[in-house]
């Protein structure tokens, strides 16, 4: 018996929990699936059978699904928990390629893969999801994306950060501001990190709390409203994420930046 949660959704990507309290040693066969999807599993194991080839699955080992495959799953030990992230075309083709070409469906999950599975089920962002797939693709895609250097990613870091200081509605994800900026979102995600230093999540929020300063330095008293003008989910995500920045909330903030303001007599 299985069971679906939804965990994320959006229109690049979805991300549910699949529990499955099956306990069988033989094959059953699942309907071909039109979506790219990457298994990664919690808890327990099974086993899956493509063209005649059965591979192990656990917490060690996970899977590339491809649309059309006929596809067989036995659960000799007992239920599962697993992670399905289904993608889209578009995002697979940006990070893959256009025509892809698969050495293998079996994913090797090394600690650094384990870490970003685990920070996905935490953040479900995309800038996450885009480095997990990137580590995916870098395993079982033989032909991938050419990488460029130099002054071409100098400069598309650039237009990145002219975009993000202009507030541009594309500039509140990974996914959207790659497409304005024309390149996949793998390689804008590694690039900036690169010549950075800090993922481009931190560097908008980092640009986002910058903002937050100077509307408290001028004396804004609505948290929430400038939580909303600011792009954050809430006011409390606001509050976390200047916290995380300068070390304090922005009500303490507050009271610093106008007492500093005050001319002393």
């Amino acid at each position: 018996m299985l069971s679906f949660v939804d965990l994320a959704a959006r229109p690049e990507f979805a991300v549910s929990a699949v529990d499955c309290s099956a306990d069988h040693r033989d094959w059953s066969a699942e309907p071909p699936r039109s979506d790219v999807r990457l298994v990664l599993v919690q808890r327990g194991g099974f086993r899956r059978r493509v063209r005649g080839v059965s591979v192990d699955l656990d917490r060690t080992v996970g899977y590339v699904g491809l649309p059309g495959e006929e596809e067989q799953f036995a659960h000799p030990v007992g239920g599962d928990v697993c992670t399905s992230i289904s993608i889209s075309g578009d995002l697979w083709r940006a990070v893959a390629g256009e025509e892809p070409r698969l050495n293998g469906s079996s994913v090797y999950v090394d600690g650094r893969l384990d870490l970003a599975h685990r920070r996905l089920l935490a953040a479900r962002g995309s800038e996450d999801l885009v480095g997990l797939v990137g580590s995916v693709v870098s395993q079982v895609v033989t032909t991938t994306l050419p990488a460029s250097g130099g002054a071409g990613d100098r400069a598309l870091v650039a237009r990145a950060r002219e975009v993000i200081f202009a507030g541009h509605p594309a500039a509140a994800g990974l996914i959207s501001l790659a497409g304005l900026l024309g390149v996949s979102p793998y390689r804008l995600s590694r690039v900036f990190s690169r010549e950075l230093g800090v993922s481009l999540t931190r560097y908008r929020n980092r640009v986002r709390v910058a903002a937050a300063l100077d509307r408290l330095e001028s004396g804004e008293t609505g948290l929430a409203a400038l939580a909303a003008d600011l792009g954050f989910a809430d006011q409390a995500h606001l509050s976390r994420t200047v916290r995380e920045h300068v070390g304090y909330t922005p009500t303490a903030l507050r009271r610093l930046l106008t007492a500093a303001a005050v001319p002393s007599r």
